[in-house]
């Protein structure tokens, strides 16, 4: 039901599944075998899995950091998103990836659930996809020193909350590792 004409087709985003940033993530091996599942399902469902990753600072292109963590593999042909900001689709190719596509929805697992997961759900929201977000498939660190709820919390309230998004002409919520459904599209 996306607003985006011309674009019936879904993609897996797979967000900032890097060294540097899971590396003292809660759940951080369930929720990296999990987007690992939700990665073998989109090839073998043909559903495009677009891989995003950051780069700055901490996290310098090409370092061990910056690297997707050795559980998970990208397929040379699937697209890679180089961003620098929170938002995957800031100052980014994104929306010209998905476009090519003719991708519409998205199902949207990865890191960090409180700055990257939840600015990019907001974003490609906003532009009008459909944003499903895979419950059991993100995750966070702990920034309880700098005032934030603990991480299962964070993402506990992520889930509440997304549930529950609506807007004229899209879809949203969460569902499950084993519940996400890729079918209907081409």
């Amino acid at each position: 039901m996306t607003t985006l004409e011309q674009r019936p087709n879904t993609a897996l985003l797979v967000v900032d599944l890097q060294n540097g940033v899971v590396e003292g993530a809660h759940e951080r091996d369930a929720v990296v075998a999990n987007v690992g599942s939700l990665v073998q399902r989109a090839r073998h469902a043909r559903v495009p899995v677009v891989w995003v990753q950051h780069s700055d600072e901490q996290l310098g292109r090409g370092s061990d950091r910056w690297r997707i963590v050795p559980e998970l593999t990208r397929d040379d042909a699937e697209p890679l998103v180089e961003k620098r900001y929170s938002d995957a689709f800031e100052d980014s190719t994104l929306e010209a990836v998905l476009s090519g596509l003719g991708v519409g929805r998205l199902v949207l697992a990865g890191a960090q659930t409180d700055e990257c997961i939840r600015s990019t759900l907001h974003g490609a929201f906003v532009r009008g996809y459909d944003t499903t977000l895979v419950s059991d498939a993100h995750t966070t660190e702990d920034q309880t020193a700098w005032g934030a709820p603990p991480p299962e919390q964070v993402i506990a309230h992520t889930n509440l909350y997304w549930t529950y998004q609506t807007a004229p002409g899209r879809t949203a919520g969460t569902v499950r590792t084993d519940d996400v459904d890729f079918g209907g599209t081409s």
